[in-house]
């Protein structure tokens, strides 16, 4: 599957699927986002059973704000449903595919149960 390009319209539904979906939150005039949109379209190559989509954050400034990014590029990781990672920096091949070996990895009842243990601990508060 290509890289596909998010916005406002399809962000949610995207990012709300199963299995591992990856945003790259970037902007035209970022000189980082340049060098990182050819990492991410070799792994995305690579990892065809997964999601892949870029967010231009200056064109989709609602969803941009509301994700509270505020360096670009930053790389979002969801895996179903869940924001697992969400991290600014320009990442190298090797260290992106480790990102998506490491979701790959999770136990997601484990993750669900994490959560709702937090969850918990916070209303207890």
């Amino acid at each position: 599957m290509a890289v596909m390009e998010l916005t406002f319209d399809n962000f949610v539904e995207t990012v709300s699927c199963r299995g591992i979906t990856l945003v790259d939150c970037w902007a035209e005039w970022c000189g980082g986002c340049k060098t990182f949109t050819p990492v991410f379209e070799q792994v995305a190559e690579k990892y065809p059973q997964y999601t892949f989509g870029r967010l231009d954050t200056q064109t989709e400034d609602t969803i941009t704000a509301k994700l509270e990014i505020k360096h670009i590029p930053t790389l979002l990781l969801y895996r179903d449903g869940l924001l697992l990672f969400h991290q600014p920096g320009n990442f190298g091949e090797a260290e992106l595919e480790g990102i998506v070996k490491q979701a790959e990895a999770l136990d997601m009842d484990d993750v669900r149960s994490a959560i709702d243990q937090e969850r918990k601990e916070e209303q207890a508060d």
